[in-house]
């Protein structure tokens, strides 16, 4: 009975203890698994409290509602100079954080309609009254029961820097900080599209100053630099706020004018009236670090509205115009004329064609007499003609110019040498023609090349024409500057034999300590002072003192453009010891010159 009794409840044990164990085992397990959960749940806590507080970015944690602070980390405390103690509890307004208000107000206004801010650029204050330019990204969050709004905050200020300074030098000339010509260009871009639509005139004026260079070589570059500098600041005074001022490059400045008028005469009034308040800016002196710089500028200008070309076509009228203002006189202002662009278009095909006579051998020398007091034939003069296969011949007055401006005289220049030296020693070989002097014209640009003295030294060797034969006749222009090299190079070829003659004496600026050190043999009357001899008193008068000064000087004197016999005889008066002019014959080929020769 004992045991069915204990039967009886033995069976419910243990049937019951099995399951008590299992849920006691149970509950043991789930107190370890969330004081685990828990553990965990603080170590993430705690990891994530370190990356807030050390994160090197500036992050905070304000209230939605009022703004109050409620955390800041050590990135925050580092940007903005404040501690963690003064924030925490007082908002960005108090600080003074947000340079512009507006922005805070587009930061909130994003979190209330999307949740989430990404990059927004703001400017920020520091304590120390720095601005600091920052990018902020944000988004709401729930903290112990608040609305708040986590921000990340990160100083891009020197980035900012550092691109607004690639900009500067993309866009800005670094010496003035006006545009530059990239940014000219994209500004007349836009102009001329709303000159377009709105059909109102603008206007560009092209200013170049007269006597920079000369003032830039005289007191310096440096004293260049400031006058550019002030002459910068001197013409935004000039201009309306929206116009635009730029420096293209030395001393080249481009105004650019919208919107002056819909009539065009009204527009290019007022165009000329900020032409005129340019040129009485630019004639004041300039104060230069204790020196007084003067300057004075030539303007061109050229309206647009409905522009077709491109731009730099706009820019060139106004470049073409800026060059009529020079040959005018300087310091004044000239419009462009549709003539300058035909002009234009006439020297760039007769450039082409220039070139192309270089190679295709369409020059000639003819040979113009030079005669002694007796009427004999002493020498002659090389000049170049040129015989263009459908122009026929191109005057010298059109074409040299062209040659020195393009740089083609120097092959040119390099070719009439040759040639004069080929046909010296030709006519070394005959008797009546060996006796003769050929003079060469060699330019300013052809004699300053480093190697001049070797080319000539290399063509008489080639040619084998006697140096003492040789005559190359200068400009005046050619001792403007390096004289100490153009007297150097002139004794090297006079240690050969060669001789020299200066042109055109007298049209000149050359000073006469120069000419007692230049190794000359001749000095040349310049047929302008000749022409007119026997009329204009002003002209003999020069023409003696050429004369007497040669004579001084021990000088040989040639008057060229003589044409009449009275002024022949007038010259010869005065001790003239040679003539060159239509009196004695016109400019001739060689073989009619030898004919000249030997029926004299």
């Amino acid at each position: 009975m004992g045991w069915a009794v204990m039967s009886g409840v033995a069976l419910p044990i243990l049937m019951v203890y099995p399951l008590g164990v299992l849920l006691y085992g149970t509950l043991l397990g789930s107190e370890h698994a969330r004081q685990q959960t828990q553990r965990s749940l603080r170590e993430s806590e705690e990891r994530y409290r370190n990356a807030f507080l050390t994160s090197p970015d500036s992050i905070n944690i304000t209230r939605l509602a009022d703004g109050l602070f409620r955390e800041v980390n050590d990135g925050f405390v580092k940007l903005m100079g404040w501690s963690r103690e003064e924030v925490l509890g007082r908002t960005a307004p108090e600080l003074n954080l947000w340079a512009h208000p507006q922005d805070r107000q587009r930061l909130v206004e994003a979190l209330q309609r999307d949740g989430f801010c990404n990059n927004l650029e703001a400017e920020f204050v520091a304590r120390d009254g720095r601005v600091l330019t920052c990018l902020m990204s944000a988004h709401t969050m729930e903290l112990q029961g608040e609305l708040c709004i986590l921000s990340v905050t990160r100083d891009i200020s020197e980035r900012k820097a550092a691109d607004e300074r690639i900009n500067s030098l993309a866009f800005f000339d670094p010496l003035t900080e006006l545009p530059n010509r990239r940014l000219l260009l994209d500004r007349l871009k836009h102009a001329t599209a709303a000159s377009a639509r709105s059909e109102n005139y603008g206007a560009l004026l092209f200013i170049d100053l007269d006597n920079f260079k000369t003032l830039n070589d005289t007191l310096g570059h440096d004293m260049g630099d400031l006058l550019l500098q002030q002459t910068a600041q001197r013409l935004v005074g000039c201009v309306r706020e929206g116009d635009t001022v730029a420096r293209l490059g030395g001393d080249e400045f481009v105004l650019l004018l919208e919107a002056l008028s819909d009539n065009a005469q009204d527009a290019a009034r007022g165009a000329e009236a900020v032409g005129e308040k340019i040129l009485a800016a630019l004639n004041q002196p300039y104060q230069l670090a204790g020196f007084t710089g003067h300057s004075s500028p030539s303007i061109g200008a050229t309206l647009f509205a409905n522009h077709e070309g491109s731009l730099e076509d706009l820019l060139k009228r106004a470049d073409l115009a800026m060059y009529q203002a020079k040959e005018a006189g300087r310091n004044t202002l000239r419009f462009f004329e549709p003539e300058m662009q035909a002009a234009v278009t006439t020297r760039a095909a007769l450039e082409s064609d220039l070139r192309k006579a270089v190679q295709a051998g369409e020059f000639v020398l003819h040979y113009q007499a030079q005669v002694d007091r007796d009427g004999a034939i002493t020498g002659v003069e090389a000049l170049l003609r040129w015989q263009h296969r459908e122009r026929g011949r191109v005057s010298p007055a059109m074409f040299i110019p062209l040659a020195e401006s393009t740089g083609l005289i120097l092959p040119i220049g390099h070719w009439v040498l040759q040639t004069a030296c080929a046909q010296l020693h030709a006519w070394s070989q005959q008797p009546g023609l060996d006796t003769l002097d050929i003079a060469v014209n060699v330019s300013a640009r052809q004699f300053y090349q480093p190697d001049f003295v070797a080319q000539v030294l290399a063509i008489l060797a080639h040619t084998g024409a006697d140096p003492s034969r040789l005559k190359l006749e200068l400009t005046e222009s050619l001792l403007v500057s390096n004289i100490e090299d153009v007297i150097t190079k002139m004794h090297q070829l006079k240690a050969v034999g060669v001789g020299f003659s200066l042109d055109d004496f007298g049209t000149g600026y050359s000073s006469l300590s120069y000419l007692k050190r230049l190794p000359l043999d001749q000095l040349k009357i310049d047929q302008s002072f000749v022409r007119d001899i026997l009329t204009d008193p002003n002209d003999a008068a020069i023409a003696k003192m050429v004369i007497a000064l040669a004579g001084s000087l021990g000088l040989g004197v040639i008057a060229e453009g003589v044409e009449t016999l009275p002024q022949r005889e007038f010259l010869a008066m005065q001790g003239c010891h040679a003539y060159q002019g239509y009196l004695f014959g016109k400019p001739i080929p060689a073989d009619a010159l030898e004919q000249l020769v030997k029926t004299a």
